[in-house]
């Protein structure tokens, strides 16, 4: 068998979607190495807090036992002094060691532990660019016609848009979720949905599949981070929920983590943008449809799904911004959007057969 096979006009190169494969599992097992480095970090920065909490402590022992040891007059100045240290302390121990706008406190442990976290992130994602655009060329398409290039570009993008908002805020805190959402991506396409490189089916050979495509890929990733961004902000509230109690606290790295407002303000502002782009994904699919099969609408599971989607995020949207339905209930329902998201992508192709069920399988 040739390297390249026909398929009326187009081309198909195999031996290069073969070495694509190839990275695609390089770029799984990066991934995977860069969520093992984001674990151990997480565990030495648990260790780390504690360690910190302990010596301040002992710190904060020593300059009292100063301080009632010399004169009344000098006790009080001193005592001002003493008061600032401890209180900037203490407020690096027992509250956050990273402030609303994700800048870390200056008592914030030095993580060289992160760095190669990150680097290996970087080193996969280049990895796993270099496979998608080996998979498009070696198609003469763009690489997300079935179910294994939804999710592996997905993934990417899923990286990628991470990976860039380092630049602009510190969310360094949720390098373990993401790499293991991506590693989930990635091993469900290339274990679950393994596909060869084949020609599209005529209902996908259309422009309409680049603009429609892309942008619920792009939707999809941003309701990804918003998601990881609402888990730890119900991880947080039930911790701080625990602190004021007076429990002891169980998840010290979660004080290398915003506060559980900051992190629903940031979730709240990623799902606004994306649900931006799901109404374009909406409407640039019925008008696709319209073009395919001469109607925009036709209740198919697909687009009931799609719809269903649309529906839970402006529920969300509307609620938190107009009634007040902040906190838990918020996080909650946009976690249940991203499982909508997943539903969609996964059950609603393999399951319900309709119009969308070429997608993959």
């Amino acid at each position: 068998m040739g390297t390249v096979l026909a398929y009326g006009a187009t081309e198909i190169n195999l031996e290069l979607g073969r070495t694509s494969e190839l990275l695609m599992l390089l770029a799984c097992i990066a991934y995977a190495a860069a969520f093992v480095a984001y674990t151990i970090d997480l565990i030495r920065s648990s260790r780390t807090v504690n360690e910190l909490e302990a010596s301040l402590k002992a710190q904060e022992a020593k300059e009292l036992v100063g301080v009632g040891q010399v004169t009344r007059p000098i006790r009080g100045a001193a005592s001002s002094d003493t008061t600032d240290r401890t209180t900037h302390r203490n407020a690096s121990v027992d509250g956050q060691l990273v402030d609303d706008d994700m800048s870390y406190d200056s008592a914030a442990p030095r993580r060289d532990s992160l760095r190669i976290s990150i680097a290996l992130l970087i080193l996969a994602a280049v990895v796993h660019l270099a496979a998608v655009v080996m998979r498009s060329i070696s198609a003469g398409r763009v690489p997300w016609g079935n179910m294994y290039e939804f999710l592996t570009t997905g993934a990417l993008v899923v990286a990628v848009v991470y990976l860039v908002s380092l630049i602009f805020k510190d969310f360094r805190f949720m390098g373990v979720f993401i790499s293991g959402l991506v590693v989930i991506m990635m091993c469900a396409a290339t274990m679950g949905f393994p596909t060869p490189v084949q020609p599209l089916i005529p209902a996908l050979q259309s422009p309409w599949l680049i603009i429609h495509v892309s942008i619920a890929v792009l939707a999809s990733a941003m309701f990804a981070i918003s998601f990881a961004l609402s888990v730890l902000q119900l991880v947080q509230t039930y911790r701080q929920r625990g602190l004021a109690a007076g429990k002891p606290d169980k998840l010290p790295w979660m004080r290398m983590v915003p506060s559980a407002v900051s992190l629903e303000n940031m979730s709240y502002r990623v799902n606004a943008i994306a649900f931006v782009m799901w109404t374009a994904t909406l409407i640039l699919g019925a008008i696709w449809a319209e073009a395919a099969w001469g109607r925009y609408w036709g209740w198919d599971v697909k687009e009931v799904w799609t719809f269903i989607i649309w529906v839970v995020y402006a529920g969300y949207l509307h609620a938190r911004a107009t009634r007040g339905w902040t906190g838990v209930p918020s996080a909650w329902l946009s976690i249940i959007g991203f499982g909508c998201v997943v539903f969609n992508f996964t059950a609603v192709n393999i399951i319900f057969p309709g119009f969308h069920s070429y997608a993959g399988v």
